[in-house]
């Protein structure tokens, strides 16, 4: 999950992006609290949550979360850079740990039979203690301290993908997904009314769900237009195990929610976002399932 700013109307606004592995779901709200990210999850949702590590995140206190490892390596380096080279060992040293971590994870994933899994949970380890030694001190640098405080308050989340091998470390995918819509603000600002802003959210997500799921946008956004079934937009959420030899359309309708069979009537946005709403992460990381955290 992200968010940017945008503007609707000369006014502030803000685009926010859900990302799961088939579906993308783009909305603009006038807000960054809670209120609007469990307008789009839902205030109990209890998946994966991989996010920049915005304290708004942690209010979903039934999710798993994962801090972004990208955000906090871009911050290290960023700080030794303009840092006294004695300031800037602990941003160094952090920076190393993170990138452990990360090569622990290639290492077990891409590597097999390199590393047993005893062998796994001890480097894990490891590298927790190493992580911890560095926090428990005190820094006289005043962006080191704020460095250490950012990451005692992340500190539990730092390395949830080694504890749950396929969770992906950072948030680049919803970073990637925010790239053309940024790219377009740029060129020409936001947009001039909320109806336009309403289009360019449902367009923007059905594209972007198209093109996960290998699908010619241009033939989804004909299909979708051209045809009087509202519930043709369910076929956009993925189908679930034993039922994949049906028609995509028809399995997303019978795996739906009965409240989102039920509301097929509405318009096709509403739909969608309670689709992602339901169906944002997947219930497991291949054969592992989900450890709530309280």
């Amino acid at each position: 999950m992200d968010e940017t700013g945008w503007n609707v109307e000369a006014q502030l606004r803000w685009l926010w992006v859900v990302v799961s592995e088939q579906v993308t779901f783009c909305d603009i709200l006038p807000g960054r609290g809670f209120e609007q990210a469990a307008s789009l999850l839902g205030a109990d949702y209890q998946g994966w949550l991989t996010h920049d590590g915005w304290a708004v995140y942690y209010k979903f206190l039934r999710a798993g979360h994962q801090s972004c490892i990208s955000h906090l390596v871009r911050r290290c380096r960023d700080l030794a850079e303009v840092s006294t080279p004695a300031a800037a060992r602990f941003p160094l040293q952090v920076q190393a740990i993170l990138e452990k971590g990360l090569a622990l994870r290639d290492r077990y994933r891409y590597r097999k039979g390199k590393i047993s899994r005893h062998g796994f949970w001890t480097a894990t380890g490891r590298l927790e203690a190493e992580l911890d030694r560095l926090l428990a001190r005190s820094y006289r640098d005043s962006a080191n301290r704020r460095l250490a405080k950012h990451l005692a308050r992340e500190r539990p989340y730092l390395f949830t993908f080694l504890y749950c091998p396929g969770l992906d470390a950072t948030n680049n995918a919803a970073e990637r997904a925010l790239r053309p819509l940024v790219v377009a603000r740029k060129n020409w600002g936001g947009n001039r009314t909320e109806k336009g802003a309403r289009a360019q959210a449902v367009l923007s997500s059905i594209l972007a769900s198209a093109r996960q799921q290998e699908k010619n946008p241009l033939d989804v956004l004909i299909e979708l237009l051209v045809s009087k079934d509202k519930s043709k937009i369910l076929a956009l959420v993925p189908s679930t195990r034993g039922s994949r030899k049906e028609g995509s359309s028809t399995i997303a309708h019978k795996t739906a929610p009965a409240q989102l069979r039920r509301s097929t009537a509405r318009t096709e946005p509403a739909v969608l976002r309670e689709l992602v709403a339901g169906s944002a992460l997947p219930t497991a990381v291949g054969s592992i399932p989900i450890p709530v955290q309280p």
